[in-house]
């Protein structure tokens, strides 16, 4: 098995694999924070299409060719577990040549088709709970990977629909779904998205993402999902809601020690 319930599990990395400087820079500081921190487990994300975005015109990213080769440098320079979001149920198998963990989009997480290719792969299957769905909804998303073969299936929370162009994250999501599957995850980054607010894009307010990620953690989280870049404001895809790397260290260990405190307690 991938996850190990005794290390908190972190998944970062900018928003769109974008190109090989970001990539590396990226990774190299989550190298560093892993190999001095051996409570933590840390997997590389980025994303080779943005294929939701709000403007066709926008800049979807690197594509599939590019994003694995990005992605397999990642791996093999740093030694660092990969993960990545597939769209297609064709895309399933190839992607899993390289990744480590597949992720479903929130807003595909009821396409049966690509849930079960998924399934297939044998890979760690990572569900994002789509923001139109019940934390307790995400049982049949579970249900439809692990119907191939048992294998191992996380879910993250990254808030819910409310109103225009807005997301709430009801912490009541966290225990409700870690009866479901584990580890259940929260997502900071996509917390505090305002989805379509930016006109041609979606803005956000990343000064609440440590609000978003202590209170999830809090919950019962067990890891934490997060979107860092070196220069968020230049990023080709949430530039308002990517937390700069900068200051990347301080907040991540500042959940892992919260994390490592709060596990002494029982869980909800």
């Amino acid at each position: 098995m991938l996850y190990n319930p005794e290390r908190f599990l972190l998944i970062a990395g900018p928003c769109s694999l974008e190109n090989r400087d970001i990539c590396l820079r990226v990774a190299e500081e989550l190298t560093a924070l892993g190999s001095s921190h051996k409570n933590l487990q840390v997997i590389f994300k980025g994303s080779f299409d943005k294929a939701n975005r709000t403007d066709r015109a926008s800049d979807r990213g690197p594509g599939l060719e590019e994003g694995l080769k990005l992605l397999s440098l990642v791996k093999e320079t740093f030694n660092l577990p990969v993960l990545t979001d597939i769209h297609l149920p064709e895309q399933a198998a190839l992607v899993s040549g390289t990744c480590d963990v597949l992720q479903i989009p929130a807003f595909l997480c009821r396409q049966t088709d690509l849930l079960v290719a998924a399934g297939e792969t044998n890979s760690v299957v990572n569900i994002k709970k789509g923001q139109f769905l019940a934390p307790g909804g995400i049982q049949f998303a579970v249900e439809k990977v692990r119907s191939t073969q048992p294998i191992e299936t996380w879910v993250t929370e990254r808030g819910s629909s409310f109103g225009y162009n807005n997301l709430v994250v009801d912490m009541r999501a966290i225990p409700i779904m870690r009866k479901i599957a584990t580890p259940v995850i929260i997502d900071a980054s996509h917390g505090v998205q305002l989805p379509g607010a930016g006109g041609s894009e979606s803005s956000g307010d990343c000064k609440y993402i440590p609000t978003i990620a202590k209170a999830g953690i809090t919950a019962g989280a067990d890891g934490l999902f997060l979107e860092t870049h070196p220069n968020p404001m230049n990023a080709i895809s949430d530039k308002k809601s990517q937390w700069p790397l900068e200051n990347f260290r301080a907040l991540a260990l500042s959940c892992l020690r919260l994390w490592d405190f709060l596990r002494q307690e029982p869980r909800p």
